[in-house]
């Protein structure tokens, strides 16, 4: 909860009868994971940590470098109302992780994320951002495993009873709200079985941190409807890809002298940041068939093209990105670019002349010739990332069925 310290979160465990905390943070692919510890623990916790053995999370330190501590982040207060009981409430708490030394961990994204605000900040720039994610529900068979049979067949904007989304919308809107998370819309997308829902403008790291909670609670909700909430980019051929469309904004007055300069910076290096856009081989099978040009470049009006510049609006929209992504680091690596722009104060160009990649692997060899991921990304991280992909290309390129390999893996983790 935005304003709270570590008193005033104290205070509200005893007056909220809170009986666990989950304490938060998400590995390098932005899939989320906690520690719950009782209420009692957390004054200790905010001064001494929690200790995990990172060894056991995937691409973050292998074995001898292994101890590292989780201290919560007070201001990311969040109950869990789902986990509400007559024998007390649980909250959520996103977590800093630290090196026993106390310095900070080069695998914790949030982090990263958190400077590059701070950076901002520092020059000036206060950038803000506003996400839409699109999902798919489907049904679960009758041993509670789930399908790609959709919960519906409707389509855009269609209501009840084509629309069999608008009650379990209508549950995660306002479950959102006793989360301190506001929407801006919700509303069945193209595909059958698909919703979308926007969010109101905040700040980055806030954006990124509503995300991962929304997702979260989006699959414990579609579980108790007897459902399965895939985050897939394209769960289904032949249907609708679902896209994380992203909008940044700069609080200022003349909002229009900044546009150009930071798309102009996100295109230029958009080819760069794919990998980080689209990091799964799913990806790919969305933007292949034709849901997004194949083209860098940009559009006023056109919602399909890779980045648009609505007119009358104070904002650049982003529609590259989809939900599989982990949007610390894309939030990371947009506000980079946008900052390079305004730095160099580029122009946009009639044709960037380039096509994004069509493989994962295209979109790997990018990422690691580029000296402004490098730049950006910490090193030790950035390779672990590109070899985790890599490895994860080469066991869907060996497998009988690569395309079915690659949905089966991915379908349980996103």
């Amino acid at each position: 909860m935005i304003g709270y310290d570590k008193r005033s979160v104290l205070e509200y465990i005893k007056e909220h009868d809170v009986r666990f905390v989950r304490l938060s943070f998400c590995d390098i692919f932005g899939q989320l994971k906690n520690i719950s510890i009782s209420s009692s623990e957390l004054e200790r916790t905010f001064e001494e940590g929690t200790g995990f053995d990172a060894s056991h999370i995937r691409g973050f330190l292998n074995v001898e470098k292994s101890d590292l501590l989780l201290f919560p982040d007070p201001t990311t207060l969040s109950i869990l109302p789902w986990r509400q009981s007559e024998s007390g409430s649980v909250v959520r708490l996103f977590c800093d992780i630290l090196h026993p030394d106390m310095t900070p961990f080069e695998g914790d994204c949030r982090y990263l994320l958190k400077n590059e605000e701070k950076r901002l900040k520092e020059k000036g720039i206060e950038l803000s951002s506003s996400l839409s994610c699109e999902f798919y529900l489907f049904k679960n068979d009758e041993d509670g495993l789930p399908t790609l049979d959709p919960m519906d067949r409707a389509g855009y904007l269609d209501v009840a009873p084509l629309d069999k989304g608008e009650n379990i919308r209508r549950a995660i809107s306002l479950t959102l709200e006793e989360m301190g998370i506001y929407i801006k819309s919700s509303y069945h997308e193209k595909g059958p079985g698909q919703n979308e829902i926007s969010f109101r403008p905040s700040s980055l790291l806030r954006s990124a941190d509503e995300l991962i909670l929304f997702k979260s609670m989006v699959k414990t909700l579609a579980s108790r409807s007897g459902l399965f909430a895939s985050f897939l980019p394209k769960p289904l051929f032949g249907k609708a890809g679902s896209a994380l469309p992203i909008s940044l904004s700069v609080e200022c007055d003349d909002f229009s002298s900044y546009k150009e300069a930071i798309s102009a910076g996100i295109l230029e290096h958009i080819m760069e940041m794919q990998l980080f856009l689209n990091p799964i081989a799913n990806s790919y099978m969305r933007l292949s068939s034709g849901d997004i040009p194949s083209r860098v470049g940009y559009g006023l009006g056109n919602r399909r093209a890779p980045l648009r510049l609505p007119n009358n609006r104070k904002r650049v929209d982003i529609l590259l990105p989809d939900p599989s992504c982990n949007p610390y680091l894309v939030l990371l690596l947009l506000s980079k670019a946008a900052s390079l722009g305004l730095d160099s104060n580029l122009r946009l160009r009639d044709d960037y002349g380039r096509e994004l990649s069509s493989s994962i692997i295209d979109a790997i060899a990018y990422a690691e010739s580029s000296s402004f991921i490098s730049s950006a990304i910490p090193s030790n991280l950035l390779s672990t990332f590109i070899n985790a992909k890599r490895s994860d290309f080469e066991k869907a390129s060996s497998s009988r069925d690569p395309d079915s390999y690659s949905r089966d893996m991915e379908y349980l983790v996103t």
